[in-house]
């Protein structure tokens, strides 16, 4: 089975995860776009949808849906999203797409947090694919220099402008042991808007398509 069905058998499988009345976040990513795609067979049980980007929002639009801001809906009852890696205890780097301040922002407003993938994406330690950082523009430097200092390989996106107005650094060459103690440690450098180490609020479900179907996986 190829990657692309892979993730749209996970996005499928999200769908029962929506019940009627559900206030829902939708996230960012390739594997969010199959999610996109059918959200329309359970239009009639979504009363509320929040986006993480301009780019999931034009798309829900395309589709005919109103998106509200959460600062409009309040909490969420369930958010869907992507994941760049997940370890076994479902703590995730994201921010391949550069979304990951407004996912986690959404993340966090949760009730629950249901991760979509294929399998490729589940590892035995965090760190394989490149840390995102998103940075304001005037601390781009020092916030590399940092991370040089934590033995990571940091390079500017360049080109790339978050929905923010900031920039996004990715750091290679970093082993995330202990993903909550990076988190906190790398969100306490000035001018870092946020990291996209996702551990102090894990997914709560984890679906990977995989040859066989989709395997769920929970904390």
């Amino acid at each position: 089975m190829n990657v692309s069905d892979k993730k749209r058998n996970a996005a499928k499988a999200s769908l029962e995860f929506i019940k009627p009345g559900t206030s829902l976040g939708v996230g960012t990513g390739s594997t969010v776009n199959f999610l996109i795609e059918l959200l329309p067979q359970v239009r009639d049980r979504i009363d509320s949808i929040v986006s993480s980007s301009k780019a999931s929002t034009a798309l829900l639009e395309g589709l005919g849906f109103k998106v509200s801001t959460l600062n409009e809906v309040g909490d969420i009852d369930l958010y869907i999203d992507g994941t760049d890696e997940s370890n076994k205890r479902l703590q995730l780097i994201k921010g391949g797409g550069g979304a990951l301040t407004r996912e986690k922002v959404l993340a966090a407003a949760a009730r629950r947090f249901v991760c979509i993938a294929d399998d490729s994406k589940l590892v035995g330690m965090l760190g394989g694919f490149p840390l995102p950082i998103e940075v304001l523009p005037m601390a781009q430097e020092l916030v590399s220099r940092r991370m040089l200092k934590m033995r990571g390989h940091p390079i500017w996106r360049e080109g790339f402008i978050t929905d923010n107005g900031n920039h996004i650094l990715d750091v290679s060459d970093l082993q995330i042991s202990n993903p909550i103690e990076m988190e906190a440690r790398i969100n306490r450098i000035p001018g870092v808007v946020t990291v996209g180490i996702f551990a102090d609020r894990p997914a709560d479900v984890l679906l990977l398509g995989d040859d066989d179907g989709v395997r769920e996986m929970r904390v």
